[in-house]
């Protein structure tokens, strides 16, 4: 059996590049593998069928790239969820329509079993939590591309510190990444609940106000997403630093650890992991086990988004469990947006979020 999928929204993401990651030149022209549909392409047991966009140009040359029939390249994805049945969709669009096109596709006749979407989750807290409950009231798994959960690196060491206690009680982390909090450090706060398997307690964030997706992507001025960082008080009493306020040139994705057992050191641009165990309170350098090198964008990114729909198969098959879900990827908004209101007022924020808070929302691209 060949399972049926198909995407909202035909951009970068989807398909077709995006600036500042791949070939300018192959960007918006040719088929890129490091993208949904090349995930659907590369992974056993799916097929992408059919495509929407509200855009008739891009919708032609994404079709064109990945050799979609005109009659299943639909003008808007109403008109594809309503006559196509699918296994499952992705959502490929910018964050602030995420919560139209989740609804729609889990609600609609398409009936599909899996929604696979774009990080962040949403552009406000309200928004994913009505995303999650749509799909929960469909029966439907809500899938979010987080790329790290879809590395074996991360996943082993995801067990190291979960299920073998490599560091012990964790302390303190710090963390750096580039602009832009929720197109790109939506990441890097990812990563950080994952690994800790923990949720944002209390948060106090800065916003800078800048940006580079104005110039790398041609993109409106009039948006909200922006550098910033802060702290975060996660619940299981781990106080953590961010600091995504460094032009892409000049940074890295760090994050170092501070636990009871041992310290942890990741730079994934640079391809660094490195591990101390704390023995007689001394910190000894040792191996991680299981792990060679680092998680890198050249040597992991790519092949996370076959990993990613080789998941959908096997959430679609009944075989695995949700590895991303919605309410796992709805932690880093929530620092994101607390981040943001904490700017504008002045003050700390206490997550969960109270009811009026959860309805701000920071638009992005």
């Amino acid at each position: 059996m060949t399972y049926r999928a198909g995407i909202i929204g035909t951009g970068g993401i989807a398909g077709m590049g995006i600036l500042g990651m791949h070939d300018e030149d192959a960007i918006g022209q040719e088929k890129i593998r490091a993208s949904h549909a090349g995930g659907y392409d590369a992974a056993p047991g799916i097929e992408l069928v059919a495509v929407a966009d509200i855009d008739e140009e891009n919708l032609r040359r994404f079709g064109e790239a990945w050799e979609i029939p005109p009659e299943r390249r639909y003008e808007g994805h109403e008109a594809m969820l309503a006559e196509e049945d699918l296994d499952a969709v992705s959502v490929c669009t910018p964050s602030f329509l995420h919560r139209d096109h989740v609804v729609d596709a889990a609600r609609s006749a398409a009936a599909p079993d899996v929604v696979w979407c774009e990080k962040p989750i949403a552009s406000g807290v309200s928004d994913a939590e009505e995303m999650i409950e749509a799909c929960d009231d469909a029966d439907a798994e809500l899938l979010v591309n987080h790329s790290f959960r879809f590395t074996d690196k991360l996943q082993r060491l995801h067990a190291l510190i979960q299920e073998d206690d490599l560091l012990g009680e964790v302390h303190s982390v710090s963390s750096q990444f580039r602009m832009e909090l929720l197109r790109n450090s939506t990441h890097l706060l990812d990563m950080l609940v994952y690994l800790l398997n923990a949720r944002a307690d209390q948060v106090s964030g800065y916003i800078s106000r800048e940006n580079e997706a104005v110039d790398s992507l041609e993109a409106d001025r009039d948006v909200d997403d922006a550098a910033g960082g802060g702290y975060v008080l996660l619940d299981d009493g781990t106080f953590a630093t961010i600091d995504c306020t460094i032009p892409r040139d000049d940074s890295s994705m760090t994050l170092s650890f501070v636990g009871s057992e041992g310290k942890l050191y990741m730079n994934n641009d640079d391809g660094e992991w490195r591990y101390w165990s704390l023995e007689d309170g001394e910190h000894v350098e040792e191996p991680l086990p299981g792990i060679e090198g680092a998680w890198t964008w050249d040597d992991d990114y790519e092949s996370a988004f076959e990993n990613a729909a080789t998941h959908v198969v096997a959430l679609l098959d009944g075989e695995a469990t949700n590895r991303s879900p919605g309410l796992e990827a709805l932690r880093s908004l929530e620092i994101i947006v607390g981040f943001y209101i904490s700017h504008y007022t002045g003050g700390d924020v206490s997550i969960p979020l109270d009811r009026p808070l959860r309805d701000v929302t920071i638009t992005s691209w």
